[in-house]
């Protein structure tokens, strides 16, 4: 037992009633990230410096595929959830799928959203997918950050058992001192991942189309299997195989199609090189 344990500040989850309706952290969470990656992206889009030349998009494009982005997250984070973490409950009740508002979301099924959005816009508007998908996971981590944040302001997914002396008693995880996981992955998956990315842009990374895309997904799985051993499992599922969580067993296969992208990417010529 930890001689010191952090309070956990009490948190509303709900930032403010409009009548009938609430407006949730989780959900502005999402809200500002959308925005703030939108307008990261359009300052991606307009730097030639970072293309050697005029991007393949326009920024006029990029608004257009906002929408796009946006249903893939949520119905592919939404999906995701159902089918890899809580399926029989769902079968069960199938009203809740659409109970948005009470959590429930996944990354890997939200990214596999996104994969698609990506793909589908791109050749509907003829543009070039890979460097698409590389704008859209530059700017990811910024919602990774803030949706971190909003699970620990709803008192969820919170991290196992420790006698850390930053150990945190959660009201929902009992009087049990435990890791705030949720804030490991917040600075993991979201600040280093999003610096980290950033490097790689100002070192030309964009002129590669699907190295970005490559980076994103390597880091992610990295950040994500290592923070899981902080964090506990989710009750329904429990630890899987070998002890491994599924938050790990599927970062597994996004590891290997990170590696692969990366690969494609550097045996390629740069899209265009800086006249001189």
């Amino acid at each position: 037992m930890p001689l010191f344990v952090i309070p956990y500040p009490q948190f509303n989850p709900v930032l403010v009633h409009l009548g009938p309706f609430e407006i949730r952290w989780y959900a502005l969470a999402y809200i500002v990230g959308i925005l703030l990656g939108w307008v990261y992206a359009r300052a991606l889009i307009r730097n030639e410096r970072y293309w050697g030349g005029p991007a393949p998009m326009t920024v006029v494009a990029f608004d257009d595929f906002v929408l796009w982005i946006t249903l893939g997250i949520i119905l592919g984070g939404r999906t995701g959830y159902v089918l890899f973490y809580n399926l029989p409950y769902y079968a069960a009740h199938p009203l809740q799928i659409f109970q948005l508002w009470h959590g429930g979301m996944s990354f890997h099924g939200g990214f596999l959203g996104c994969v698609i959005a990506v793909i589908l816009f791109a050749k509907k508007y003829r543009l070039s997918i890979l460097s698409l998908g590389d704008v859209t996971c530059a700017v990811g981590p910024i919602g990774l950050f803030l949706g971190r944040i909003a699970n620990f302001i709803n008192d969820e997914l919170w991290g196992r058992p420790t006698d850390v002396p930053w150990a945190m008693r959660f009201p929902s995880g009992g009087y049990i001192p435990r890791h705030p996981s949720q804030l490991y992955e917040a600075a993991l998956e979201g600040l280093v991942l999003l610096a980290v990315l950033y490097f790689l842009i100002r070192s030309g990374a964009l002129k590669r189309p699907g190295l970005i895309i490559g980076s994103f997904a390597c880091g992610y799985a990295v950040a994500r299997i290592f923070c899981e051993f902080f964090r506990e499992p989710d009750p329904q599922l429990g630890f899987l195989w070998g002890g491994a969580t599924m938050g790990q067993l599927l970062s597994i296969p996004l590891f290997i199609a990170g590696a692969c992208f990366i690969i494609y990417a550097l045996k390629h010529k740069p899209l265009r090189s800086k006249s001189p």
